[in-house]
């Protein structure tokens, strides 16, 4: 079945002007998301998937969750990183054996929080992040690969005022490079809104217990804001992801099944690319992984039909 009116719905932007993704004739089509730890908690990525199988169960779409925890864009990292036990690993370290291993048709990239590494804003950093950003672009469109940047997930100013500030303008200049046609959507904004809005109705509301990583419903704001940012406006009335899902007979089970398959494929492929952050979950051979994954989407297919 062809999927062209699919991905004129997944791949269509709503920027105030009017900027779009080409749509995609093919009958399969990858994504890839990349990022740091916040990526790879894998919430926003599942739910994101979640929403594609339900509302539109015939398509074939698949996505790949390869975020690395402590991981840069910039190759930065700060002194006595993880007790001084390794420094953060540097995303152009593994870029090439993962595309090349991949082959996604889209990369959904989200970094800024690690970035800064934690400091006051600074012009050095923050141009090392701003040159890391444009070599993943410029990486991209070498490769005829569609590329969308995330905005930088908030850091809560309750921890520090000052590094909230710096995701502020790391922000703004990746929301200033749609003037370059680059396809970048804000999840910063949101977050930072809805923060201000229930820190307002209580004030000891948090997003993340260390201001850093966000809780499930951090990563519904960012799944939410991405669907949004897809063209997926109508997903902008519900208010939690449950009620999204519980409007479909299965949902609850297609979403367990759906994070499990994402958490077990997201080892197989990092062990599988390698990479340099140590201390992660020992995958499963990816042919194995890929096996089990088959039948957790054959009963997901069950589920949906």
């Amino acid at each position: 079945m062809r999927i062209s009116l699919f991905f004129v719905c997944l791949l269509s932007f709503i920027y105030s002007n009017a900027q779009h993704l080409p749509v995609s004739s093919k009958n399969n089509f990858r994504i890839v998301f990349l990022g740091n730890s916040i990526t790879y908690a894998g919430y926003f990525t599942a739910e994101i998937e979640t929403y594609y199988r339900l509302k539109y169960p015939a398509n074939k779409i698949e996505f790949i969750n390869l975020g690395l925890p402590s991981e840069t864009v910039s190759g930065l990292s700060e002194e006595g990183h993880a007790q001084g036990n390794f420094p953060r690993p540097f995303l152009f370290d593994r870029f090439e054996r993962t595309i090349n291993q991949t082959r996604p048709d889209l990369i959904i990239s989200c970094y800024g929080m690690n970035d800064g590494i934690y400091l006051p804003l600074d012009t050095v950093r923050f141009k090392r992040f701003q040159a890391g950003i444009q070599k993943l672009q410029q990486e991209a469109d070498r490769r005829s690969i569609e590329l969308v940047h995330l905005t930088p997930p908030i850091y809560d100013p309750i921890k520090g005022e000052a590094y909230a500030h710096v995701l502020d303008v790391y922000t703004k200049w990746l929301l200033s490079q749609r003037k370059l046609n680059w396809k970048v959507i804000d999840i910063h904004n949101p977050m930072k809104q809805e923060l201000h809005t229930r820190r307002n109705q209580d004030p000891t509301f948090i997003f993340a217990q260390d201001g850093i990583h966000p809780d499930e419903f951090g990563h519904w704001i960012i799944a939410k804001n991405i669907l949004i940012g897809l063209g997926e406006i109508a997903i902008e009335s519900s208010v939690s992801f449950e009620d999204f899902y519980q409007t479909y007979p299965n949902g609850e089970k297609i979403q367990l099944l759906i994070r499990n398959k994402q958490s077990l494929l997201k080892d197989a492929w990092l062990c599988g690319i390698g990479h340099q952050r140590p201390n992660m979950k020992q995958g499963l051979p990816l042919k194995e992984a890929i096996t089990q994954t088959d039948l957790m989407q054959n009963q997901i297919l069950e589920l949906v039909e």
